[in-house]
């Protein structure tokens, strides 16, 4: 148990509402639950949802609301950690994608509304997880479920169980930092509680899948692996109980106690919150049985009914069929670390670079649309062998001065595990004022110093004791009071150790290849470390009938299905176009041949320090070299030696320059190493204050002739692209359409504002782009502002083309599952209302959301063993979501790994284009970014809203000029 105490920081940073509290498991802490359903959530993460009631047609007096799955699993052995409720009124039931849904109070003509037993049926929600802390490796689910909504036109949304219900975007985020725990019942909100004087009818769960038109017929069968593992389910049917004590029993332990009296009727596998019972046999209608209450002897008659038939591939049974087999996975002698399991007794240690890799798996059960599977996928943990305070000891050599100001700089946001628990924290402050030494008063009230506490509960004698103390403040918690708990928990930097990998390893090439050998998994490599893991969850006997008591079996191998690969595609340059070779690499044509438009360089400036005037001199020859085989015209620069390279000499020099020399297209400078501060320093001259395309070159990757000529020909296309040239295009044979891509990035330095970067195709061709960044807030709407982005992308393309485009497709980044709502409810409206800025116009539009972050594998079958796919394989069946129009496409060659495909969900369509069009123009367009003459993992149109994203938010904190528009100035 975790001590819980009072505040004892230093009275210049006040915290006179918190407590403090040491690193283990958090005090019993619990909170209401009344969350509705969301669609996703992380699987295991401790996030426990509520499902909102299907009415009935029929009036029935309200019953007794359970508290979900936070106790359900105690006859189990398993452990629930509640969440914060959200407070908010319960919404109305099956709003669709526009937020123009259905209420629930429509009634189906031909069937009634399935009835349920509670208004909130609590569950653990099973879902996506987020990329962790400083794990490699993704695991994310999709939450699925039944839906009674009216059917909705292609690729629309299906209000539903499943679904969740719609929130506005003000409400808080459950999230959970901490592994399963117990945590005591907690009562629920008056507006959602029922009275016990009724039972409630028996419903048979009937799950009605709209039909949705999804796979395609283009291009060559082939066989390909996943990662997803088959589960069988034996078992007819998951039973639901409602159970009622008469006289009432409050005490939730007490109930649980009773009814585990019965468990020769009962049986010894169940699920009990204190009012839902799960069982996997079916008992009577109904069932009474007689206990006696310990405290008083008095009789107390316990009421069983059944009130739900759930199929045993229910979206109701999948959480607790996740919590079932994290309590298999700990069975395996695995270590939960985060969200996933890892074994630290497999370690692999890298000893030259102080490193230790723990294998583990990121693993949770999903349906789809081939029914139930546990998607598997292989995570490794980087841990560094130097602790938090070796780490101090290090810094205070170099700086003694400033030591305190650099160690908080450098260890304030990263994240570190504490071994004699595995668990990972967020470093949020360091405490200069405490240590070891001090004591703190436990939650029963006892004065202890850290030195004894651990010594105590850990065995662990601490050696330096004036080391200062690490600060984690995790979210806020309620007590069964229902007052919040604003704890934090301190750390011992000789416990604490860093996780991931240094920022100084990342920028070394050598190690960085030492480091992905061990990660980087080829798909032979990654099959075996699967059937691994199943060949342990088989042979250990008690994890398999952990699995096996709810009736739950794996296949003995991966899953294996027929997938597409999609035909090459045309690439065209001026004068000739050519069709791709399998590898889709065309870096040899760009370079020979003339690209469809070339801006002629007649006025630009190269700024160089004095050291580097030898590598500018060869730059400048290879460029003019090179210049005539891609068909540009380049006239000799205005040479600019600066005396030293300060980012003042930069700065002024570069001002001056453009004061008097009006016409210079483009500013080109050469810098000696990485200069983060310089190149932003550049760049917020050239892209906000001064208006110029602007290229900086590294002095390094100009130094070695060998490799001069490439890195010139790679240099002298990215600025004609930013001087608004065209470099290569693909057959598009939709016409007068409009591409855009959105992604969003969260500014960590500025309070996580979100920077919006918007870009649209402006020409028929797709070669010509609009791009516009939009500043946010926190907790603003997300792309508030899409109406200024929008009509300015559509004026422009009727400058360029004199009409508007007759259909529109937006791919959107940067989006989780739980996020597929927001979108649907926020920017397709804010979309549509862009286009009553033009007179009787109403394009057809398309929306996709664009997932880079997840698990899904695909290994080629091949004679002998799993190899990589081919660029352009397509999945749009087995795997796919049930209620969403979506596929799964693997555009780009994979050189080292396996081979993780992009998901593609289509959230909205008007256009009525085939899943087979969908298909080949996300394919085309991820043929056309002009940094890389090849594919990438994304639409092009994604790639540079991202680049311009990142640039605004990361580099410029700023919006670019609205000059630089029609240019791709960030690439």
């Amino acid at each position: 148990m975790d001590p819980l105490r009072p505040p004892f920081r230093s009275p210049a940073p006040v915290y006179s509402s918190q407590c403090v509290r040491m690193p283990g498991c958090w005090p019993q802490a619990p909170r209401p639950l009344n969350s509705p359903l969301g669609r996703a959530g992380p699987a295991g993460r401790g996030h426990v949802f509520g499902m909102p009631e299907m009415l009935s047609t029929q009036s029935q007096p309200a019953q007794r609301v359970s508290v979900g799955l936070v106790s359900m699993f105690q006859g189990m052995g398993l452990k629930a950690v509640a969440q914060t409720p959200l407070k908010q009124e319960t919404p109305s039931l099956g709003i669709g994608i526009l937020g123009r849904g259905f209420s629930t109070n429509m009634v189906h003509k031909d069937k009634e509304e399935p009835q349920s037993a509670f208004s909130d049926q609590l569950v653990l929600a099973a879902g996506d997880s987020k990329l962790a802390e400083a794990c490699i490796g993704w695991n994310r689910v999709l939450g699925r479920g039944s839906s009674d909504a009216p059917l909705l036109p292609l690729g629309r949304a299906v209000g539903g169980v499943g679904r969740g219900v719609d929130r506005p975007s003000s409400a808080p985020c459950l999230t959970a930092r901490e592994p399963l725990q117990l945590s005591p019942p907690v009562s629920l909100p008056h507006f959602l509680q029922r009275s016990s004087d009724h039972s409630p009818g028996l419903t048979l769960e009937h799950q009605e899948k709209e039909h949705l038109v999804k796979q395609g017929s283009k291009g060559t069968l082939q066989s390909l692996g996943l990662n997803l593992i088959k589960i069988q389910c034996h078992n007819e049917a998951v039973y639901q109980y409602h159970v009622t004590f008469s006289p009432n029993v409050e005490c939730k332990s007490m109930r649980f106690g009773m009814l585990r009296d019965h468990q020769a009727v009962t049986g010894n596998v169940t699920a009990f919150d204190g009012s839902i019972l799960y069982l996997p046999i079916k008992l009577q209608q109904v069932l009474e049985l007689k206990s006696q209450r310990k405290t008083d002897n008095a009789e107390i008659i316990v009421k069983i009914q059944l009130t739900k038939i759930l199929e045993p591939c229910s979206d109701l049974c999948i959480p607790f069929y996740n919590v079932v087999f994290r309590r298999a996975m700990k069975l395996l002698d695995m270590k939960l670390v985060g969200r996933n399991f890892y074994d630290p007794t497999s370690a692999m240690v890298l000893q030259q670079h102080r490193l230790q890799i723990w294998p583990g798996y990121a693993a949770s059960i999903r349906r789809t649309d081939g029914g139930l599977f546990l998607l598997a996928d292989v995570s490794h943990k980087v841990i560094r062998n130097d602790s938090v305070l070796d780490v101090m000891h290090v810094m205070y050599k170099q700086s003694k001065e400033s030591f305190q100001d650099e160690c908080s700089k450098l260890l304030v946001g990263n994240i570190v595990i504490t071994r004699y628990n595995n668990r990972t924290y967020r470093i949020d402050d360091v405490d200069w004022n405490k240590t070891p030494k001090d004591s703190f008063t436990m939650s029963d009230g006892k004065e202890i110093t850290f030195l004894e506490y651990y010594r105590k509960n850990y065995g662990i004698t601490i050696k330096e004791e004036d080391q200062p103390l690490l600060i984690h403040r995790p979210n806020e918690r309620q007590n069964k009071h229902g007052t919040l708990l604003n704890g934090e928990i301190l750390l011992l930097p000789e416990l604490s150790f860093m996780t991931g990998i240094p920022e100084k390893m990342k920028k070394d090439f050598r190690a960085m290849k030492d480091l992905t050998q061990e990660i980087n998994l080829s798909p032979k490599q990654h099959h075996c470390a699967l059937r691994s893991l199943l060949q342990r969850l088989s042979k250990n006997e008690t994890a398999s009938n952990e699995l096996m008591r709810w009736g739950l079996s794996l296949q003995k191998d991966v899953h294996k299905i027929e997938g597409r690969v999609l035909p090459m595609e045309r690439i065209n340059l001026r004068n000739t176009s050519f069709t791709t070779s399998q590898d889709l690499n065309w870096v040899k044509e760009v370079t020979r041949e003339a690209s469809i438009l070339s801006i002629p360089m007649h006025f630009w400036a190269l700024f160089y320090p004095k050291k580097a005037i030898d590598p500018a001199r060869e730059l400048v020859n290879m460029l003019e070299k090179i210049a005539g085989p891609i068909g540009m015209r380049m006239s000799p620069p205005a040479w600019v030696e600066l005396k030293d390279d300060r980012i003042e000499t930069y700065v002024r020099t570069i001002q001056s320059m453009l004061g008097v020399e009006g016409k210079i297209q483009m500013v080109v400078c050469i810098i000696m190493g990485t200069r983060d501060d310089l190149y932003g320093a550049i760049k917020k001259l050239c892209c906000v204050q001064s208006p110029v395309p602007s290229q900086v070159i590294n002095v390094r990757t100009i130094s070695q002739p060998s490799r001069l000529r490439s890195v010139a020909q790679k240099i002298l296309l990215q600025m004609n692209c930013k001087l608004g040239g065209e470099l290569w295009g693909v057959d598009i044979p939709l016409k007068q359409l409009m591409v855009i891509g959105m992604d969003v990035y969260h500014d960590p330095s500025r309070g996580m504002r979100s920077v919006v970067g918007f870009v649209a195709s402006i020409n028929l061709t797709l070669t010509k782009w609009y791009s516009r960044v939009v500043f946010q807030m926190p907790h603003q709407e997300i792309v508030d502002s899409l109406k200024l982005c929008l009509v300015g992308a559509l004026k422009k393309f009727y400058e360029v083309n004199h009409c508007l485009p007759e259909k529109i497709v937006v791919y959107r980044d940067g989006v989780s599952d739980g996020q597929l709502k927001t979108v649907a409810n926020y920017e397709i409206p804010q979309l549509q209302k862009c286009f009553e800025s033009f007179e009787n116009y109403q394009p057809k539009m398309m929306v996709f959301v664009v997932q880079k972050k997840i698990s899904t594998n695909l290994y080629l079958a091949a004679a002998e063993h799993f190899v990589t796919p081919l660029p352009g394989t397509v999945v749009d069946h087995t795997i796919t979501s049930c209620e969403w129009v979506d596929f799964y496409l693997l555009a780009h060659h994979v050189r080292q790994g396996c081979g993780i495909p992009t998901h593609y969900v289509c959230v909205y369509n008007t256009t009525n284009l085939s899943p087979d069009h969908m298909q080949r123009l996300t394919f085309k367009l991820c043929h056309m970014y002009w940094n890389w003459p090849g594919t990438i993992r994304v639409p092009a149109p994604c790639k540079y809203a991202h680049k311009l994203a990142f640039l605004s938010g990361q580099i410029l904190h700023h919006e670019p000029a609205i000059q630089l528009c029609e240019n791709l100035f960030f690439l």
